[in-house]
């Protein structure tokens, strides 16, 4: 959540109001209001499907957590979806991080909507035996350097058929599903967003398709039989080389702020906003002409018998921990069905550590075990490490001062979007107040009958 700033200061006074928005008087339209909102009731046999959880939760080979941090609405959302579309030995996740003023409506919308997207064009691309060239191949991988993950197959020959089909399905479920948000009657998406890291996997063949900062990591074994982390997507963000070459080719700029030298951002052309903290997203139509993307960077992995599990997560997870971290947290869970809340637990008091007089961030994970035979993990780990246990210790009393209770209910999704959507512009907190690192600094001021880009 949270991840666009401004270098203009807004005045309390101002007529075009916190958020720098000039509103029309009288003005009916309330972007994803009850009355304008997604068609629930149509997506409410999603919540029916066998095999598909998009809330906190687990299954015999996946555990599911989220938790609100302290920006405002919750704007994560994730999914994992067992015998993908009656696929059997398939398995789609994905996690998606909404920001902007209706960024928890685009990433619910994209959560519920890419999948579906992705199963009709991998039909369509088996049957029609497609060409491997896409028209978007220049896009489809970040700078090469930057990928941690060294067993990714980079040569076309020894890259499997399911890859490269996967790869066309990817691109073109991608593409139309940012297609369909831009010209969505019911969610303004100029200003809001979602990042998305989603998998497929299929017996020991996994494909990964990734935009944004969220990131995947995998738990596996090594010479050694010691645990370690891999991380499998890039953080796409405008610090990239490749990233900010093609954002400034299209007329963006990229730079940090004084405050926060380390945070490249991405800005219109003669407007110091909005300031995004990545270089690929769903949404965001305002920075769609200047070299934000929505193309996901496509990847391949062939699974091992060393390899145990594979974790998802939104950047409130990854601001605060390493891969390595995280991989000994999820080990070190006392069984499965724990192991993303577990996670998420320690991520929130690593927050409270690190950053005492920060807003902690939302947290989404999806953590999916790649051998089903048994339910307890804790023999994965040699216990927590050093590190886990000094911090937790470290915050103990910090915890038991402030009386948190990080229980998320497991509430109907179709609940608690209606309530979501009763958010004005003016309860968008995340813009406002002490924050780490917001994913969108500002929103463009608008005047009548004009975008002033």
């Amino acid at each position: 959540m949270g991840s666009c700033l401004s270098s203009e200061s807004r005045a309390p006074g101002s007529p075009s109001g916190p958020l720098g928005i000039k509103r029309r008087k009288n003005s009916k339209k309330r972007w994803g209001s009850r009355s304008s909102s997604f068609d629930y009731k149509k997506d409410e046999h999603l919540l029916k499907i066998p095999g598909r959880l998009s809330f906190n939760g687990s299954s015999d080979i996946a555990s599911l957590f989220t938790q609100q941090g302290r920006k405002g609405t919750n704007q994560d959302a994730m999914v994992v979806w067992e015998n993908f579309c009656s696929r059997t030995d398939t398995v789609f996740c994905g996690v998606f991080d909404g920001h902007g003023p209706y960024g928890h409506l685009v990433a619910k919308r994209v959560r519920d909507s890419l999948p579906q997207k992705l199963n009709a064009h991998w039909d369509a691309n088996v049957k029609d035996d497609v060409s491997l060239n896409s028209e978007h191949a220049s896009f489809t991988s970040a700078d090469e350097e930057s990928r941690v993950s060294v067993d990714v197959l980079d040569t076309a020959e020894k890259q499997p058929d399911i890859f490269h089909v996967l790869k066309e399905s990817f691109l073109k479920a991608f593409k139309i599903m940012d297609r369909e948000l831009r010209v969505h009657p019911n969610v303004d998406c100029f200003c809001s967003g979602t990042t998305a890291v989603t998998l497929i996997k299929q017996g020991q063949d996994l494909v990964i398709g990734n935009v944004g900062d969220s990131r995947a990591v995998l738990g596996t074994r090594n010479k050694d039989n010691s645990l370690e982390a891999i991380q499998l997507t890039v953080d796409l963000k405008p610090n990239l080389p490749a990233e900010a070459e093609r954002i400034k080719k299209c007329r963006g700029r990229v730079f940090a702020l004084r405050d926060e030298p380390d945070v490249a951002r991405v800005w219109l052309p003669n407007n110091d906003s909005p300031g995004l903290a990545m270089a690929r997203a769903f949404g965001d139509f305002c920075l769609k002409d200047f070299g934000l993307i929505a193309v996901p960077d496509v990847s391949y992995r062939r699974l091992t018998e060393n390899d145990e599990f594979i974790v998802l997560a939104t950047d409130g997870i990854w601001d605060v921990l390493s891969n390595k971290e995280v991989v000994d947290t999820i080990a070190a869970s006392p069984s499965r069905s724990t192991a993303a809340r577990s996670l998420v637990e320690t991520a929130v008091q690593a927050w409270k550590l690190k950053y005492p007089t920060s807003k902690i961030d939302d947290c989404a994970v999806v953590c999916l075990f790649l051998d089903s035979s048994t339910n307890n993990i804790s023999s994965a780990s040699n216990g927590q490490s050093k590190e886990q246990t000094t911090r937790k210790q470290q915050v103990q009393s910090r915890t038991e001062k402030e009386d948190v209770d990080p229980t998320i209910e497991h509430v109907d999704d179709t609940k608690e979007d209606a309530k979501e959507d009763d958010m004005l512009l003016e309860d968008y907190s995340a813009l406002e107040g002490v924050t780490r690192v917001n994913t969108l600094l500002n929103l463009p001021r608008f005047t009548h009958g004009k975008k002033g880009l």
